[in-house]
């Protein structure tokens, strides 16, 4: 569950951006601030993973306030949600390492694809204990639109983890732990791509017994031909 606030002084805009939270899954709205002061107050009182941020505040300039934000609550992300379109303004927020920046008037495709985005960052902190050169690529071109093959895969699935866990699987079969441990990733996490692979015909999956007699599911890389 991605935690997120909003900062914004129109009170109308922020009620969008929260509409738009609403239709989205895994997103809680923890609250939203019309000033500098009351962002900084919010970040104080509450966990938050993700800020919308505008750079037109009354009390504050949005970049100042980004300055403070990112010198008091480090770990909190930023997308600039705003009109300012200035050179100056918009790579300095990028200096700050905001997130994304999208520009107002705002449109729900873009918002989406920006949440989505970092949602899918998150996924893929939280399933791998090793960042592998794939991911890291993923979050460096973090602004590349989601692709098509992302949006059709259910959720919870990731593209780049689902190719790592094709190639780890093979015609003499490993157990949900001992992809993950190749994987770098929980044994739940590792079963969800197996199983996901196993519905669409990729692998198939056969339980044996060990030595205890203990029944334990074992996957197979699937041959073509063969079921």
């Amino acid at each position: 569950m991605i935690k997120v606030a909003i900062a914004e002084d129109d009170f109308r805009v922020a009620e969008i951006h929260e509409k738009f939270l609403y239709t989205m899954d895994d997103v809680e709205i923890v609250g939203k601030a019309l000033n500098g002061q009351e962002t900084l107050s919010l970040l104080e009182a509450f966990k938050v993973d993700l800020l919308l941020l505008d750079i037109y505040m009354p009390d504050i300039l949005g970049i100042e306030l980004l300055k403070q934000i990112r010198q008091r609550f480090s770990k909190v992300d930023v997308i600039m949600i705003t009109a300012a379109t200035n050179k100056h303004l918009v790579e300095t927020a990028l200096k700050y390492g905001v997130y994304d920046y999208i520009i107002k008037p705002l449109k729900l495709e873009r918002f989406r694809e920006g949440i989505e985005n970092y949602k899918r960052k998150q996924n893929l902190l939280s399933e791998s204990e090793e960042l592998h050169q794939e991911i890291i690529d993923q979050f460096i071109g973090n602004r590349t639109p989601i692709s098509t093959e992302s949006k059709q895969l259910p959720k919870g699935i990731d593209p780049l983890t689902l190719q790592k866990v094709r190639k780890i699987i093979n015609k003499t079969g490993l157990t949900a732990e001992e992809v993950g441990e190749k994987l770098g990733a929980s044994r739940t996490t590792a079963r969800r791509y197996l199983e996901y692979l196993t519905s669409i015909g990729k692998v198939k999956a056969e339980l044996e017994y060990g030595i205890i007699g203990r029944p334990e599911r074992k996957y197979y890389e699937l041959v073509s031909g063969t079921m």
